[in-house]
């Protein structure tokens, strides 16, 4: 698994198979100059999440505990 599909997954785990559905299939993770970022569907903007996979991960997390358009999944 290469960086990008570790960080798609993590997302896929915090919002759930069931209700990412096409939001993330189309979100757009991309590592530039400034380290990754995440651009889905309906935001205006790309969310900046950091320099490592690991702190994209927790960036993640931390967008989802926020609800910053992302609703942790319970399981």
């Amino acid at each position: 698994m290469n960086e990008r599909e570790e960080i798609k997954k993590t997302l896929e785990q915090l919002v759930g198979e069931e209700a990412c559905g096409m939001t993330c299939e189309e979100a757009e993770i991309v590592r530039g100059e400034e380290g990754w970022s995440l651009k889905m569907e309906g935001f205006m903007e790309p969310w900046k999440l950091g320099e490592s996979v690991e702190e994209a991960k927790a960036a993640l997390k931390e967008y989802a505990s926020q609800g910053f358009g992302l609703t942790e999944s319970r399981h």
